[in-house]
């Protein structure tokens, strides 16, 4: 028996999340029924996260048991060889059997692209959220800088009944732009149900002056919900890159 760690990246547009579902098709499954064919055998694989209808990955971990002798090159040729155009397999590695890519992950991060602009992008429609304004930056950069640190986050969590606390750390959360792009870059220790979405919203609202910079800290502190802003659409979201190591997620 070999345990397989595995890189992968996918477009959300055409699945509902990646964790399996009896009455959707999702990532997961389209994965498992590549990866059985080429295994030879029935599969079920353990992933690093899950991810909402819609959402993409440019990074996503998952391992998988097998008794199968493939090399890791004939798995990566092989599975991406059966998986559709918008699911690939990055990289493969033999790790010990008790690696498990959600519990050895010790955080990740996230990205939020955003197009600002009046006319729509015909070739980014799925792939960033169209805002159809001007982005203050400034405004959301310093709004932002309150994200930063350990906090209790139930005020940016849509569901919080199926976790022990909604406390977080977030290590760094920047803004950048090129043009009419925007994209918001995450990093964390973990992240609640729709936690970036919603910061992303409630950038949103900070840049339309809907909320003010200075009321961040006490949105946080409210732990409410409703005191935060909009949930921003789950097609500008993307997992970029998940850590399993301390030094590579303290690291830049």
């Amino acid at each position: 028996m070999r345990n397989l760690k595995v890189m992968t990246a996918y477009r959300g547009t055409n699945y509902h999340g990646f964790q399996r579902q009896s009455n959707a098709v999702t990532v997961q499954e389209v994965l498992e029924n590549k990866l059985s064919k080429v295994l030879n055998e029935p599969v079920t694989i353990s992933g690093c996260s899950r991810t909402d209808t819609g959402v993409h990955a440019n990074n996503f971990c998952f391992n998988v048991k097998t008794n199968s002798n493939i090399s890791t090159l004939g798995f990566c040729r092989g599975v991406n060889g059966e998986l559709p155009d918008d699911i690939s397999i990055l990289s493969c590695e033999d790790v010990p059997m008790d690696f498990h890519a959600r519990f050895d992950c010790k955080g990740k991060e996230y990205i939020y692209k955003m197009h600002c602009s009046e006319s729509k992008n015909p070739f980014a429609s799925d792939l960033m959220f169209h805002y159809r304004r001007k982005f203050n930056i400034d405004a959301a950069r310093e709004a932002a800088s309150y994200f930063i640190g350990t906090h209790d986050f139930a005020s940016f969590c849509a569901d919080c009944t199926n976790v022990s606390t909604t406390v977080r750390t977030i290590y760094s959360f920047r803004i950048e732009n090129s043009g009419d792009s925007v994209i918001m870059l995450v990093k964390g220790n973990g992240f609640l149900y729709n936690m970036i979405r919603i910061m992303a919203g409630t950038l949103m609202d900070v840049s339309e002056e809907r909320i003010a910079v200075s009321d961040i800290p006490c949105i946080i502190e409210a732990k409410d919900r409703l005191k935060a802003g909009r949930t921003a659409m789950a097609h500008g979201l993307y997992l970029n890159r998940v850590f399993y190591s301390e030094e590579e997620l303290l690291a830049d």
